[in-house]
């Protein structure tokens, strides 16, 4: 749970204390991160599309009455609303119950996950397990709402949460992947998230993408801080 006191004491020296996040992001750079978006996502979903048949026959089997896949707005750039695809991994009900398990959030700041969440399917907690169900959102990347590599895209609730500090974190395209998703995910309090999404959006470049795609995979499967 959260310490309310000590979350907004940290947020008011985040306030007072930081200086405006600058990104030099060159024309270069941009191009051909957009490229490497549309050649890779484009190839991953031909590769991935027996998977993808077999993951949506198993969630219908456990669930017949609700879709396969689970669309929710998110966040983009500079706050651009857009339909984020994931495969549902929860009862066909679950945004009716947030609200009664809000008491029993795990995460500090403005997000909300329950390690044992209730309203997760058995095919749900594979999925989530091995992070397959996040792989619809190769669609969202060819489509330009997202990138393979960015900060993930908030919810619109969580945002209007944020600090002017925390909101740097839109200022570039999100992604399927950032440093978050690689250093520790769920076990990561949310300032600390923030941080490391404002060092990739400082730092970011060719290289950084590259490596950081590279490592996403050799976590993807069986991460044990995926929930």
């Amino acid at each position: 749970m959260s310490t309310p006191n000590k979350d907004s004491t940290a947020q008011k020296i985040q306030e007072i204390s930081y200086q405006k996040l600058e990104t030099s992001d060159s024309k270069y750079y941009l191009v051909s991160k957009r490229i490497i978006d549309i050649l890779c996502s484009i190839i991953g979903i031909v590769l991935l599309s027996p998977l993808f048949l077999v993951v949506a026959f198993f969630i219908k089997i456990e669930d017949k009455k609700g879709p396969v896949f689970f669309k929710q707005i998110r966040l983009g750039k500079d706050g651009r609303e857009f339909k984020m695809y994931k495969f549902r991994s929860m009862v066909s009900k679950a945004e009716e119950l947030k609200a009664s398990l809000m008491e029993q959030n795990e995460v500090e700041g403005p997000i909300f996950k329950i390690k044992n969440d209730p309203r997760v399917t058995k095919i749900g907690k594979f999925i989530r397990k091995t992070s397959i169900d996040e792989l619809p959102q190769l669609i969202n990347v060819l489509k330009g709402e997202m990138s393979l590599v960015g900060p993930r895209p908030p919810l619109p609730d969580e945002v209007k949460q944020y600090s002017n500090y925390e909101r740097q974190r839109l200022s570039v395209t999100p992604g399927l992947t950032c440093y978050w998703q690689v250093s520790g995910r769920s076990n990561i309090g949310f300032n600390e998230w923030v941080e490391l999404d404002l060092k990739y959006i400082n730092e970011r470049n060719l290289l950084i993408d590259i490596k950081l795609i590279f490592k996403t995979i050799e976590v993807l499967f069986g991460s044990k801080d995926a929930y």
